[in-house]
């Protein structure tokens, strides 16, 4: 019997069941692609005690996030316009200046922590993936190249606290999320503040989300789940942030309880929402493990079709998402022939588990498809936008299938 991670309650209710994949972001070079892969079980499951949903730890993070570890945060534009309004907000509200330390914990490449440095805001990086943090470092942006949570506050030498910590898009990555909060706990100073981005459980459960669950997602998070989790470990939730990235997220604002921050409405009214997508309802998980599957059916539909009238299609974005959509449905190479990334570390290996080429952006231009996957579905307008001239000279037709298949 497995624990819940958030209360160590017994495990029982099933919230999505994908059936086994291969781990998303397990690219596969051409030196191993005749060698066998591993499939894990696809298990969402959630604590009836405390609404907690995760799946179970099959690999650990250090094989995870290793040193080859092919993500990058920069590749993205919007995501850079993101970070960029949030750094330039923080150092506004919290009056930052060079005499303050701002901390990103899973720094990756140094996305953010750059704004907050041409700022002239002291600035540190934690990133456990030498690869993405060397980028970081030849950017001039300090990072150390660790995993974050209590032993490392216990061994951190500084001469200050920081009055910033930050973390986003990470604290579903991590299987002991005990561990990783009270590293915050320990570190933040006594007037510090403390924000995490994440996607959030209701906007996966409203928009068919289901492909943003992998193993790399140990946990599904909410406000309602996290609460107890944070209190125990002397911090609390004072604010709640609506944001639009990833095809929902949310920024919380964490204090030591000692704070005087007052504590604001969004809390109050994120858990009336939250409440009514409650993922122990069974009209809540049952309904998402309908639409997932109309989903694969009708994606499995259109491809198969397009493989009979000799269309040809292609994929854009060599994403985790995008590998868990692919295995879900069992599509592979004989209905997609390659698929799109801007990132030079992915070009010329294969997605796993469907095997499907990775090219770069000349390959498309040289070989426009018939119909293209948008596979980041969060960055579909981004990308239909700077790809338009597909359709206006090739007659391109754009595809996406999050949150139902559609043309757009």
């Amino acid at each position: 019997m497995v624990n819940c991670r958030g209360c160590d309650a017994n495990l029982s209710l099933t919230f999505l069941d994908l059936g086994a994949s291969p781990i998303a972001n397990d690219i596969i070079s051409i030196e191993n692609l005749d060698s066998p892969e591993v499939y894990y079980p696809l298990h969402v499951m959630t604590c009836v005690q405390c609404a907690f949903v995760q799946i179970s730890e099959v690999k650990s993070r250090e094989s995870l996030f290793r040193s080859d570890y092919v993500y990058f945060s920069s590749y993205s534009s919007s995501w850079l316009e993101h970070s960029q309004k949030y750094a330039s907000k923080m150092v506004e509200m919290l009056d930052l200046s060079e005499e303050d330390l701002v901390i990103e914990v899973a720094s990756n490449d140094g996305y953010l922590l750059q704004y907050f440095k041409q700022d002239g805001v002291q600035v540190l990086g934690i990133e456990p993936s030498l690869g993405v943090a060397n980028v970081a470092i030849n950017k001039g942006i300090p990072t150390l190249v660790d995993f974050f949570g209590e032993r490392f506050a216990n061994g951190f030498a500084a001469t200050k606290k920081p009055k910033l910590m930050v973390a986003n898009n990470v604290l579903a990555h991590v299987p002991d999320i005990h561990d990783f909060i009270e590293g915050f706990s320990q570190l933040i100073a006594e007037d510090g503040l403390i924000t995490l981005e994440f996607p959030h459980l209701v906007s996966l459960i409203k928009n068919n989300q289901f492909d943003t669950i992998y193993h790399e997602h140990y946990s599904y998070l909410s406000v309602m789940a996290l609460m107890p989790i944070f209190e125990s470990h002397g911090l609390k939730i004072i604010d709640v942030e609506k944001l639009s990235t990833h095809g929902g997220s949310i920024r919380i604002y964490v204090v030591p309880k000692i704070s005087s921050r007052v504590t604001k409405d969004s809390v109050s009214n994120i858990l009336i929402e939250e409440a009514a997508f409650d993922p122990r309802l069974e009209s809540i998980w049952k309904s998402l493990q309908e639409r997932t599957l109309q989903i694969k059916v009708d994606l499995l539909n259109v491809l198969i079709e397009c493989k009979k009238n000799s269309l040809v299609v292609a994929a854009y974005g060599a994403a985790a998402k995008g590998n868990t959509l692919l295995n879900y449905s069992g599509v592979d190479s004989d209905l997609v022939a390659y698929v799109v990334d801007l990132s030079p570390h992915k070009q010329g290996k294969y997605l796993p588990g469907s095997r499907i080429p990775i090219v770069g952006i000349e390959h498309l231009n040289a070989n426009a498809p018939d119909v293209l996957l948008v596979l980041p579905w969060n960055l579909a307008d981004e990308v239909r936008t700077q790809l338009n001239y597909l359709a206006d000279e090739n007659g391109v037709k754009f595809l996406r299938a999050i949150p139902k298949l559609e043309y757009f």
